[in-house]
């Protein structure tokens, strides 16, 4: 064999084991990768605690380097095998590849860029894909859908509260005044998204009884309209759901209506087609 058909057989192999998973090899790869994808984001997790810094600082150092040679590596071999090298740098898990090793190296040039190490954090994506998570995406793509639809309702919905936010703040401006915290109408807007939110830092609060008073309708109008917005996206995703099983149509005798987990019909016992 020549050298070039060497390399063709070399890169073959190579794409098999590195982007197949349908190998044993390929299984090996993406289970030392998953293991090395989570040990190099639990040293970033550790090194910003500050006693474990101090004590491990170095060893944590030499494994984050450990990892970027191993990342490094994998990398350069994903480019070399890749059957579409430009496309492969370009796409996501591309992009996430290389930025998740190039920090240590600009933190030799660049002081200060080793915070950027918390990129390597994306890798986490990967395992979606190297467990074959892909086919859940089904759902994902359900729920994104629910919530395109429900988009014009949602900006209505948020449009509306804007404008009470508006209201309540020139009002908790007028009533209350610098004297109790409310210096502007911005920082009284804080104070009502706060309390409307149903989160109630109690940095800022009315000291009038007019002022709790209205901040006892504020919080009551938060309880009232927080679950409005998960009404619409819930009610898309019924919808969604209906129209995801009528999709699931029976070969055989044509009845709709399947779940998305059934494999054969319910009615005829025919084989379905696979969930869209």
């Amino acid at each position: 064999m020549t050298k070039e058909a060497d390399d063709s057989v070399l890169r073959l192999r190579l794409r098999t084991i590195i982007f197949g998973t349908d190998t044993r090899a390929g299984r090996y790869f993406d289970i030392a990768l998953i293991i090395c994808i989570v040990l190099s984001v639990a040293l970033v997790l550790l090194q910003t605690i500050g006693h474990v810094q101090v004590e491990y600082g170095e060893q944590i150092m030499m494994l984050e380097w450990f990892f970027t040679v191993i990342f490094t590596i994998e990398y350069a071999l994903r480019l070399y095998c890749s059957a579409a090298r430009l496309q492969y740098m370009r796409s996501f898990y591309g992009v996430v590849d290389l930025l998740s090793i190039l920090p240590s190296y600009l933190e030799l040039i660049f002081p200060g860029a080793h915070m950027a190490l918390l990129i390597r954090v994306l890798r986490l994506f990967r395992i979606f894909r190297v467990l074959k998570l892909i086919r859940y995406l089904s759902e994902g793509n359900m729920l994104l859908r629910a919530m395109k639809l429900s988009g014009r309702k949602i900006f209505v919905f948020f449009f509306s509260i804007s404008l009470l936010v508006m209201v309540l703040s020139t009002i908790m401006y007028a009533v209350e005044g610098p004297e109790n915290g409310f210096t502007s109408i911005p920082q009284s807007m804080y104070w009502t998204i706060v309390t409307i939110t149903t989160v109630g830092y109690g940095d800022i609060t009315p000291h009038t009884a007019l002022g709790q008073a209205i901040a006892a309708l504020t919080m009551l109008l938060g309880y009232s309209i927080i679950a409005i917005p998960s009404g619409i996206v819930t009610a898309e995703i019924h919808q969604q759901m209906v129209h995801r099983r009528d999709l699931r149509r029976c070969p055989n005798c044509l009845k709709t209506g399947h779940d998305p987990e059934a494999h054969y019909c319910n009615r005829c016992g025919g084989e379905l087609p696979e969930d869209i």
